[in-house]
């Protein structure tokens, strides 16, 4: 016994200093590249900018050096902004160090509004500095990308380039047939004939209010693409569609000959031209900077001094009443509002909201603080890729409404899940869970059993209730009758031009035109810019992400594509109770 507990204290203590050990090599490299990465970047003369489209583009430029750190590698890549971006071009082109930009084509993870937002960023730094963009590829063009890329003056590919240019698909995974194979039950009430959130649980098939309302949508948001793309590319939208419909641009020669690209070269021939376009010799060394690399050289000159501010609030992610992950405390998004509405430095605040909703309070505290604000300074909304149910909840309050127009909003709709393991335990598992019970509903609700009539009842009439309260916010917000709220509503999802032709957005435009927008409405011309949520302590983080992401690595490299299945499961204990939120998965 006694060799037995010695064995056992030395195990126990040589793990405990292995995960010391573990945890200091981690903060140890972590410094380091932090250290490194904080170095003075030089930029010289003649240099061309290279943007990649595979780049991750947030809203804001996270602050917490963790960004981009994978713990399971120790490897790190810089964090990048929308709104550094943005600046950044802005600066780029009046720099004459910057002779142009290549863009650098990849496979875009951005939604399709973050991407209409660089895109038109681009125009800007085009048209007001005469600098030239070129855009290249020898991977495969995602349509994002391609869109990105077609603001360019010239489009080259590798001959054997693969460009895929046919349409958006709306796709929506089911889960009913295999929840009931396991033997759980999603007992579903909501609001809204559209409310499509909830088939995946409750449908083995799309429903027609459903497939109606994704078919709307994405084909406003396909044909806001093609007209840009035929504005730039002077290629009339009808031909476009013939192009999308028969795949001509799959092979490079096909995206040739039908005008989407300009040439089929080799990435040497590529050096050619831009050592051209920036009149050096040919022997020399073509300069160039990466993006987030020129984006820390001009880091110190790119936000205002003046007393006065514009206060910047970026809300991404789910509205949620607990601070899990990098989503939208309730509480804590009101407490940021608050502050700003109270500071008298502060003449106005943009709302930067990009959800697809979440829990129904969490978005009602954030609405009375951005209502409460709205009384006593302007407060302009503008919507990123999504801004949808609890998203547009909480910007109905606002003084202005902007949004892309291929933005995905509206769905004005409510609705609860509960699920109910009951068979799954007791059949499968051989689990049986007694409950003892002071009054009839004490448990409820409960993984355990279904609800009763009664419960359900009870249950429905809050989702009526919150449907209610919605409807009455954004009536009184966006000056609408309830019924004419009503109408556009039950869960409907609309794209961002067609929010505007019914009254739900003031206007199409992005994060500067809403910035531009707040500073006019109280007749500013210098302001600082204050941006939010500030910086949290990088030795906290590092505390709270390095478990939870090594176990989350763990389990997508175990799933591989199965990964997603995994997390709408484990999503649907965040979505019990009654929600404000849209159908977020859905492939586009």
């Amino acid at each position: 016994m006694k060799k037995f507990l010695i064995y056992t204290l030395a195990t126990v203590t040589g793990i405990i200093l292995a995960s010391l050990l573990f945890f200091f090599v981690i903060l140890g490299s972590l410094s380091v590249m932090i250290a490194s990465g904080d170095k003075g970047v030089t930029v010289k003369n003649n240099t061309i900018l290279v943007i990649n489209t595979s780049t991750v583009i947030t809203d804001k430029t996270s602050n917490d050096p963790l960004a981009g750190f994978n713990f399971m590698n120790l490897s790190f890549t810089p964090a990048l902004g929308l709104n550094d971006i943005l600046r950044s071009l802005e600066i780029a082109a009046n720099d004459p160090k910057i002779e142009g930009i290549l863009i650098d084509i990849g496979l875009s993870p951005n939604g399709w509004a973050t991407t209409r937002e660089v895109r038109e960023a681009l125009h800007r730094f085009k048209s007001e500095s005469g600098k030239f963009i070129i855009a290249y590829s020898n991977k495969v063009v995602d349509q994002k990308s391609y869109y990105l890329s077609s603001i360019a003056d010239k489009i080259y590919i590798n001959p054997m380039t693969n460009l895929e240019f046919k349409g958006i698909s709306g796709q929506v995974m089911f889960y009913k047939n295999a929840l009931d194979r396991l033997g759980v039950e999603v007992q579903v009430l909501r609001h809204g004939k559209f409310k499509g959130a909830v088939e995946p649980y409750m449908l083995e098939s799309m429903s027609e209010e459903n497939r109606a309302q994704i078919e709307e949508y994405t084909g406003s948001i396909w044909n806001s693409v093609l007209e840009d793309i035929s504005a730039s590319r002077a290629i009339p939208v009808a031909d476009l569609r013939y192009f999308a419909d028969n795949l001509v641009a799959y092979q490079a020669e096909g995206a040739l000959g039908n005008m989407l690209v300009d040439s089929l070269i080799y990435r040497d021939e590529l050096e050619t031209i831009l050592k051209d376009k920036v009149e050096i010799d040919q022997s020399k060394k073509l300069s160039t900077i990466e993006f987030t690399d020129y984006n820390k050289s001009v880091a110190n000159i790119k936000k205002g001094s003046a007393k006065d501010k514009i206060a910047v609030i970026y809300a991404e992610g789910d509205i949620v009443s607990s601070d899990y992950g990098q989503n939208i405390e309730g509480e804590r998004y009101a407490k940021l509002i608050e502050k700003e509405r109270v500071d008298t430095t502060v003449k106005a605040i943009v709302l930067r909201v990009n959800s697809p909703g979440g829990e129904a309070i969490s978005a009602d505290i954030i609405w009375r603080e951005v209502e409460l604000a709205s009384r006593v300074k302007p407060v302009v909304v503008s919507m990123g890729d999504y801004a949808a149910s609890g998203g547009y909840y909480i910007s109905a309050a606002a003084t202005k409404i902007y949004a892309q127009p291929v933005t995905i909003t509206g769905s004005i709709g409510v609705f609860g899940l509960v699920p109910n393991a009951e068979s799954l335990l007791k059949k499968r598992l051989g689990i049986n869970v007694e409950t003892v019970n002071t009054n009839r509903s004490s448990d409820f609700p409960t993984l355990f059993k279904p609800m009763t009539p009664f419960e359900t009842e009870v249950m429905q009439q809050s989702i009526e209730n919150v449907y209610d309260n919605f409807i009455d916010r954004v009536s009184s917000g966006r000056s609408m009758s309830y019924e004419e709220v009503d109408n556009v509503g039950q869960g409907r999802v609309w794209s961002g031009i067609d929010a505007k032709r019914i009254g739900l957005v003031d206007e199409i435009g992005g994060l500067n035109d809403a910035i531009i927008s707040a500073a006019s409405l109280v007749g500013l011309t210098e302001y600082s810019i204050k941006e939010l949520p500030e910086k949290e302590d990088v030795y906290l983080r590092l505390m709270k992400q390095l478990g939870s992401e090594v176990r989350l690595n763990i389990v997508r490299k175990e799933l591989g594509v199965s990964y997603r299945l995994y997390n709408e499961f484990i999503g649907l204990k965040h979505y019990s109770g009654v929600q404000l939120r849209m159908p977020y998965f859905i492939e586009l």
